[in-house]
């Protein structure tokens, strides 16, 4: 069953073509059906708007199902695709901008698909090829699609969006992703109050940081949703009451699907993008099933490199050699930051050697073996004023490199700085740091950054990662404990004359919530206890940060 409330209409060409310098463009006129009615499989019906080229016959398809809404700047690109030769259909998903059902967060109904796969095959303008495409959400229902077996699928081109998305969105290294929830909910809240105004969305954001701030420092943390919001999200208690390892997360991982992705996978990632770890283990993982990847990673942060012009160029190649049979380009390409250049890689990660970087007295870093005897440096971390964050992988528009000086003038966070470099250092893969700590008590979390000093003082963040001790046995009070963080993967040249430093705290909040230092439950904990900290760095306790050297670097 289908229907639509408007007429068709042309649109005006696009300039998208010659801003991401993908011409000659082929320029086709467009068309556009709006309001189009997609019976799901249990009857819910969903909402989309077909953009399609009016002098083609039955072309190509191209799939794009969201929770964002439907005739808002998102909406450029199917233009730019339609007037390509593509036909695309834009789809609202259930309990979003028209759509029936109940919107659930990230759980994503398999009943929109099934519905969505049956009507668009009894279609007389689909011409049987079909490829997927989009950034975060809009991946993450790709990796859903493949549930179920597809043979028009050719290709999907997923940015920013893992197969399994809780474990580096929501509890990477065991803490709460505290800041990218709430600020996640207030995103989803602003587009569904609004009724998916663009005008009210960015009259929002006039006030949407002193919001965000305040209900990140809520006690219980069960009423931080109402404290920004004003009502309770059923999803964000579902995700303060489910720990890390429960089973209420296996609906939101669809990594048993990768046998069932279509034979070409271009993935796109960022540098400061919360899911990047997760995206290059799907890169793995396609490969061990057979799939043609090409992965791209650029500097950007979440969401942000759909519509550049490195971004846009290497995905409408992949979509067009994909829908015409032809070979395209795969394998890995990185943008190498410092060194301000795009570098291809036969593989991710690419050959490298981890090199030792290790922790010395008086807050020096160097390659240098540590002193049989040295006091271990200290600091005291408080909940009640929270080690602060800023930049990094972030749901907001202040991710990325930032200057770290005012954070690192604080008495909660130690630094370890190398000497002025004597020649340029490229790193390239894993990045991981061992601390050898001892805390007051078990309830603690440890928290790494890497960044780069200029000759000028400035310090800007490349990658950092989180550990929560929060088990038996991970540190008890008077051990001294190894404590190994994974920190984000990077490609960097620290330029010659530049410093490397390493961050050391117990916080960086709001991106990961305080740990209140109770072992209270997450959702309930209202008390808040200071912790005392000693981080080792002796021939014993050998405290360490491994860069990924590359071959023929200095």
């Amino acid at each position: 069953m289908s229907s639509s409330r408007a007429d068709e209409e042309m649109t005006p060409m696009t300039l998208l073509s010659r801003l991401f310098g993908v011409r000659p463009v082929i320029r086709h006129p467009v068309r556009v059906q709006r309001d189009i009615v997609i019976l799901a499989a249990d009857g819910a019906p969903l909402l989309a708007t077909r953009h399609y080229p009016a002098d083609l016959d039955r072309p190509p398809l191209i799939l794009l199902r969201s929770p964002y809404g439907r005739g808002n700047a998102l909406d450029q690109l199917p233009k730019l695709l339609a007037e390509r030769g593509y036909q695309v259909l834009y789809q609202s998903l259930r309990g979003t901008a028209g759509s029936g059902g109940r919107f659930d967060g990230f759980t994503i109904d398999p009943a929109d698909a099934d519905g969505t796969l049956s009507w668009l095959r009894a279609q007389p303008w689909f011409g049987g090829a079909l490829a997927t495409w989009g950034a975060s959400y809009l991946g993450l229902v790709q990796w859903e699609l493949a549930a179920r077996h597809i043979p028009e699928w050719k290709i999907a081109l997923i940015q920013d969006a893992p197969s399994a998305f809780a474990e580096h969105f929501m509890y990477p290294g065991g803490a709460f992703a505290l800041g990218n929830a709430l600020g996640w909910v207030q995103l989803v809240d602003t587009m569904f109050s609004g009724n998916f105004s663009l005008t009210r969305q960015l009259l929002a954001t006039l006030s949407a940081g002193r919001k965000l701030r305040r209900a990140t420092l809520t006690l219980p943390l069960e009423q931080a949703d109402r404290a920004l919001t004003g009502h309770r999200v059923s999803w964000f208690q579902e995700w303060i009451s489910n720990g890390r390892d429960q089973a209420y997360w296996a609906r939101m991982d669809h990594r048993a699907n990768t046998e069932r992705m279509p034979p070409r996978v271009h993935l796109q990632g960022g540098w400061y993008d919360f899911f990047l770890p997760s995206m290059l283990a799907d890169h793995a993982r396609l490969l061990a099933a057979g799939r043609e990847v090409r992965l791209l990673v650029g500097p950007w942060g979440h969401g942000r490199g759909l519509y550049t012009r490195e971004g846009m160029q290497d995905a409408l190649a992949a979509l067009d050699a994909a829908m015409n049979g032809d070979a395209a380009p795969s394998g890995v390409r990185v943008y190498v930051t410092g060194a301000k250049r795009w570098r291809d890689l036969s593989g991710w990660p690419p050959a490298h050697q981890p090199t030792s970087w290790y922790l010395h007295p008086g807050g020096r870093l160097s390659r240098e073996e540590p002193e049989r005897e040295a006091n271990p440096s200290r600091y005291r971390y408080d909940p009640g004023d929270p080690t602060p964050t800023v930049g990094g992988t972030a749901v907001s528009r202040s991710a990325g490199p930032k200057d770290n000086r005012a954070i690192e003038a604080r008495a909660d966070v130690l630094t370890f700085t190398t000497a002025p470099l004597t020649e340029d250092v490229e790193v390239i893969g894993p990045v991981r740091v061992r601390l050898h700590a001892r805390a007051s008590f078990p309830d603690v979390d440890y928290f790494a950054r890497l960044c780069e000093v200029s000759p000028r003082g400035r310090s800007l963040n490349l990658c950092d990662g989180i550990v929560r001790l929060d088990q038996p046995g991970d540190l008890r009070a008077a051990d001294i404990g190894a404590i190994d963080i994974e920190l984000w993967p990077l490609a960097h040249r620290f330029v010659r004359g530049h410093r490397i430093r390493l961050q050391v705290s117990s916080g960086a909040h709001p991106r990961y919530g305080r740990n209140p230092g109770t072992g209270q439950p997450l959702a309930t904990g209202r008390e808040l206890r200071a912790s005392e900290h000693e981080i080792f760095h002796d021939l014993e306790h050998p405290s360490a940060l491994w860069l990924p050297l590359t071959p023929g670097a200095s």
